[in-house]
């Protein structure tokens, strides 16, 4: 059997990687990411497509804001949330690929 030498991050590292991955595996993060890689759009509209209450995607939007994920850019009176992190794309690739139709 052919091992070959593979590059380790380190447990540092790691742990980042793990903290960002508990943060976005919720379905409705997941959604919000969905629509975010294809644009911008607002807690208003994220909340429609999850069906969830304003509140509750807000709190959602926080929470991957909070970890660098998002941004929130304001326009008048409205924010409109963006991706902010690129790897999120190679993740959702991943997601689809493994459990898409």
């Amino acid at each position: 059997m052919t091992q070959t030498k593979t590059s380790l991050l380190g447990m540092e590292a790691l742990g980042h990687a793990a903290g960002c991955l508990r943060t976005v595996a919720h379905p409705h993060r997941l959604r919000m990411i969905q629509m975010l890689l294809g644009g911008s759009y607002t807690v208003g509209e994220l909340a429609e497509a999850c069906a969830i209450p304003p509140s509750s995607a807000s709190e959602h939007l926080g929470k991957m804001r909070d970890r660098g994920l998002l941004v929130g850019k304001r326009n008048g009176r409205m924010i409109y949330y963006e991706i902010a992190e690129e790897g999120l794309g190679s993740i959702m690739k991943c997601i689809e690929t493994r459990f898409g139709e």
